[in-house]
């Protein structure tokens, strides 16, 4: 089934209030981002993978390395249901250190509306030097 632009725009303001919800610590929230059965895998980032929302809201809460802000950018929407979402997310840590991740999701409609079911993060890294 072919996205509509409601689709389309749904799907960027829940990108958005990924970041909104995560800087607020309104982690009790986040069945408004993710499906109940949704993997979070950071194998690109530090290694780990969460599955269910139990988890990863489990994760949030425990982990003490938040950025103070979440800015997502370059949002591409893919078709279809489920969809894929392709996106770059800047951090703003403490003592104003920056840094840089792509997400790669996978979105299903639900009778709620759209939800994050997979969620990949890979953290930026400056490229490796080849030898001379």
């Amino acid at each position: 089934m072919a996205l509509t632009l409601e689709d389309r725009l749904d799907i960027h303001e829940l990108i958005a209030l990924y970041g909104h919800l995560i800087d607020d610590r309104s982690f009790d929230r986040l069945g408004e981002i993710f499906t109940k059965d949704a993997v979070f895998d950071l194998s690109g980032f530090d290694g780990t993978r969460f599955e269910g929302l139990a988890a990863i809201v489990r994760m949030m809460e425990d982990s003490e390395q938040h950025p103070l802000g979440h800015h997502a950018s370059n949002v591409v929407v893919g078709s279809g249901d489920p969809v894929q979402v392709l996106s770059k997310g800047i951090g703003v840590g403490h003592a104003g250190r920056v840094g840089s991740v792509v997400y790669r999701d996978t979105l299903r409609r639900t009778d709620s509306g759209w939800r994050i079911s997979e969620r990949y993060c890979e953290l930026r890294r400056a490229p490796e030097k080849a030898p001379e």
